[in-house]
């Protein structure tokens, strides 16, 4: 399986047996419970050793959240995040080792409600 996509399926298990409501592929519809987790872009450059393919996944990961006043919640989900990104050490096909972390917090005021978006910008070194 290739480094990314098995890197995707274990963060949304791992995400969702945690009891977050977690989503890929698209956002969900408008009438979804607030906070949410959207797993959405990711990047991956391979190197090629003599004996190995080794790498980086850029993996990025949204937290959507429906009040200014909820930052804190937003927040704590992050560093849930977090905490379950460095626990990823293997999966079937591969080592892993978290080699950075970005996080923001921003204000959207693209729709009719405030929202606060955490992200996470996480590279996951392979091997």
């Amino acid at each position: 399986m290739d480094a990314q996509q098995e890197l995707f399926t274990r963060l949304l298990t791992d995400l969702r047996s945690k009891g977050y409501d977690v989503y890929d592929g698209f956002l969900p519809s408008e009438d979804t419970p607030y906070p949410f987790i959207y797993l959405s872009n990711s990047r991956q450059t391979d190197r090629m050793t003599k004996t190995n393919l080794t790498g980086i996944v850029y993996q990025t990961i949204d937290v959507w959240g429906n009040s200014p006043k909820n930052r804190g919640t937003i927040s704590n989900i992050l560093q849930d995040i977090k905490r379950v990104c460095f626990g990823i050490d293997r999966t079937s096909n591969h080592v892993w080792h978290v080699s950075g972390v970005s996080q923001s917090i921003l204000h959207d005021n693209t729709t009719n409600i405030p929202l606060i978006h955490g992200i996470l910008q996480v590279d996951f070194s392979f091997s």
